[in-house]
């Protein structure tokens, strides 16, 4: 039998979709005409994309790197609004605050959760690509980049001036600067130097009132936030001036794997013992994952990649390995030595004769991803890890281990809210990925299961967690408008006793909460004043 209430229900949710979708376009009109209204002296057509542009759909879909959130039931923008001037962001800001319209701030889209160009509500994205210029230093040992720039740019930037300097930021090319250096930025040469943002100068942000403020204006508490705390939950971040770091001449890399019957697991137990422990121009990660098992129809089988980058000749980094390493026989003919920039071809696999690849925006594959991370603070038992293996191969994941120590563990806890640095051994990230949308809920759920197995094998109290490699998972709390009491959740995985920190510096700088999203720092009234 069939109610009326049963019948209403399908009229109540045409007219409920009918009423946000008018408010939702009244917004965006609002907002548009108040932001056209400010940028009077430029040509608007070239920097407003409206759903009714013909480059609408190709522009939001530019940097998504993530296939989740490329799907037709995902949602879109009102407008994208790509600024050529700093006073062009300060407009979006003070019109969609004034308009009451939320925006989205993109640089690269790397996200893993897509919360750069993704919202339940009305939005707006400010999308920074046009931004992107670098001035390089040399003589001052710095450079300005503008968020929109990608860290292939930086680094060719860089290398165009001096082949005598680099940055420590991230391997892949295509990631945006902004966002990579506000959640902390990690690379090859964090051992050495510590994180990207351990390495920044001064910042230009554009705050909740539309002020374009650097480090003297902003104050050192803002200042403090935005290293690792996550930029977009206190402005949009116009540019930062880097440090510049020394790196040698010539370089040393090497990249082989072994498989769980070649003895994978015993050289693994040896590397997770001691790759905190090496040397500092010594960075040395494992790369875990599954192939097919030889001599096996479809069996499957571990496979573990040793992957290295020395700062300086073969010679000594040979004398290393056998004083540290014997057991993983490293030898003349498998290494390389090439220059620094070269080696961020290499760890992007790219040939490295063409540089130039560095200044493509594009990503060469995109895929169904979901990732989490994790710290491990105590070697893994062997029973441990013949489970994960076993895990693995049921998931099809696969896990990048970074080892930690070196620099890392010589700067405060504090210093930046970024925390997680001494007595951690190395940071796991897991990564699974689909081709098929229809199987998105079950490699989730898979992921799920990996991540449940390891809790025994990694930091407790809290269990923590990389904001770059951002996880909706952690707290389960979706709403945009969470409270202090929920935000902790995951606010203490992300940055532990920073947390709190954080929490007063937005509650001074935003009181509103205007720069929000699913896991943006959120506001304490008690901390207003």
């Amino acid at each position: 039998m069939v109610t009326l209430h049963m019948k209403l229900l399908p009229l109540l949710f045409i007219l409920f979709n009918s009423v946000w979708s008018t408010t939702s376009s009244s917004a965006a009109e609002s907002f548009l005409q108040c932001f056209t209204s400010h940028i009077q002296q430029y040509n608007s057509s070239k920097i407003i994309i409206t759903k009714h542009s013909s480059a609408y759909f190709s522009v939001v879909q530019s940097s998504i790197q993530n296939l989740r959130f490329l799907t037709s039931s995902t949602s879109k923008p009102e407008a994208i609004i790509t600024p050529f001037h700093d006073s062009h962001v300060q407009a979006a800001v003070i019109c969609s605050k004034k308009k009451g319209i939320l925006i989205r701030i993109r640089s690269g889209g790397h996200d893993y959760e897509g919360q750069s160009y993704v919202s339940r509500a009305p939005f707006v994205i400010i999308d920074l690509f046009n931004l992107r210029s670098i001035d390089v230093d040399i003589e001052n040992e710095s450079a300005w980049v503008e968020s929109g720039a990608t860290l292939g740019e930086l680094y060719y930037r860089i290398a165009e001036k001096s082949k005598a300097y680099g940055f420590p930021a991230g391997s892949c090319p295509t990631i945006g600067v902004g966002g990579h250096i506000s959640g902390g930025g990690f690379g090859t040469l964090f051992r050495k130097y510590g994180l990207a943002a351990d390495n920044v100068l001064d910042a230009k942000i554009v705050d909740v009132n539309g002020r374009i403020l650097d480090r003297k204006s902003m104050g050192e508490e803002l200042f403090w936030a935005i290293r690792g705390g996550g930029g977009s939950s206190f402005g949009v971040i116009l540019a930062w001036k880097l440090r510049l770091v020394p790196v040698p001449p010539s370089v040393t890399v090497f990249r082989f794997s072994k498989t769980a019957e070649q003895g994978a697991t015993k050289l693994f137990s040896k590397w997770q013992n001691i790759a905190d422990k090496l040397h500092e121009d010594l960075f040395l990660h494992t790369v875990v994952g599954v192939g097919n098992k030889a001599g096996t129809n479809g069996g499957k089988t571990i496979v573990i990649e040793f992957g290295s980058l020395f700062l300086g000749p073969v010679e000594k980094l040979l004398l290393l390995m056998q004083d540290n390493f014997p057991e993983l026989s490293v030898d003349r003919s498998d290494c390389s030595e090439m220059s620094w920039i070269e080696s961020v071809l290499y760890f992007d696999y790219i040939p490295r004769n063409e540089s130039e690849a560095l200044l493509s925006r594009t990503i060469k594959s995109k895929s169904f991803f979901k990732a989490k991370s994790d710290y491990v603070t105590q070697p893994i038992s062997e029973a441990g890890l013949k489970g994960l293996w076993q895990t693995l191969i049921e998931v099809g994941a696969y896990l990048i281990l970074t080892p930690y120590g070196g620099k890392m563990s010589e700067i405060s806890n504090s210093e930046i809210p970024f925390p997680h640095r001494s007595g951690n051994l190395f940071k796991i990230q897991y990564m699974v990925t689909w081709d098929d949308y229809r199987e998105t809920e079950k490699y989730i759920d898979l992921m799920r299961k990996l991540y449940d197995y390891m809790a025994p094998y990694v930091s407790k109290f809290p269990r923590a967690a990389y904001l770059n490699y951002k996880d909706l998972d952690l707290g389960r709390n979706k709403d945009v408008h969470t409270g202090y009491a929920e935000a902790s959740i995951w606010g203490l995985k992300y940055f532990k006793n920073n947390f709190r920190r954080l929490v007063h510096v937005k509650s001074l700088v935003d009181p509103g909460n205007f720069f929000r999203d699913e896991q943006s720092i959120p506001v304490c009234l008690s901390w207003k004043n």
